[in-house]
């Protein structure tokens, strides 16, 4: 623990300069979707920052190399910020950020929820639902898991999202559990000797 309440490290961060005015368009493309999926902090044009971490300066030596090898410029320089009061300013950006990435979470997750309800009320309770809806629920765990992976300073708003993601899954498992009671009850409706029976109608009428 540093004197300033952080862990060794966290104190520190990378500055990252990319130029790719001699790359490709989609070297451009290529280096602003992996920064920000990376949740690096712009603060100027083609300036960024990310907290020094391990995991992520090892992706930003890899995607830097491989900018100088399309022909750009690049530069990543570990800096300290020792004003408390401006590494709280930072923190609080990083934050923001994040926090409007799990709101959007928020704000999406109540339509599962409706959809569930309304397929409920429709008397739509059956597997092929199930399946449609559990693929919406990965998407947002998946979603989740990357906001998780670049929310470095603990944004307050992450459990507003986990809590809403939860409301889905709780909802999805008791819609899966309907489901299953009515296919259950569908099929014991209909027992073996209802099943011959009406395949020998049928063959006879066929004949």
């Amino acid at each position: 623990m540093t004197s300033n309440g952080t862990l060794p490290g966290e104190d520190r961060f990378l500055l990252v300069s990319v130029s790719t005015a001699g790359a490709s368009a989609s070297t451009r493309v290529r280096v602003w979707r992996k920064l920000r999926s990376l949740g690096a902090l712009y603060v100027q044009q083609s300036v960024c920052l990310l907290p020094d971490r391990d995991a992520t300066r090892k992706q930003v030596r890899r995607l830097l190399a491989s900018v100088r090898e399309d022909g750009g410029t690049t530069r990543c320089l570990t800096i300290t910020v020792p004003d408390g009061g401006e590494r709280a300013d930072l923190v609080a950006e990083f934050n923001a950020e994040r926090d409007t990435e799990y709101a959007e979470v928020v704000a999406r997750a109540p339509a599962l929820l409706a959809e569930l309800e309304a397929e409920t009320a429709r008397g739509r309770v059956t597997y092929a639902e199930v399946e449609e809806s559990e693929a919406d629920l990965e998407r947002f765990d998946r979603w989740m898991a990357k906001i998780t992976d670049r929310d470095y300073f603990g944004a307050p708003g992450r459990k507003a999202a986990a809590d809403a993601v939860e409301a889905c899954r709780s909802a999805l498992e008791a819609f899966e559990a309907a489901a299953m009671a009515a296919d259950t009850t569908d099929r014991s409706a209909v027992g073996p000797t209802d099943g011959r029976a009406r395949t020998l109608r049928i063959v006879g009428e066929e004949g």
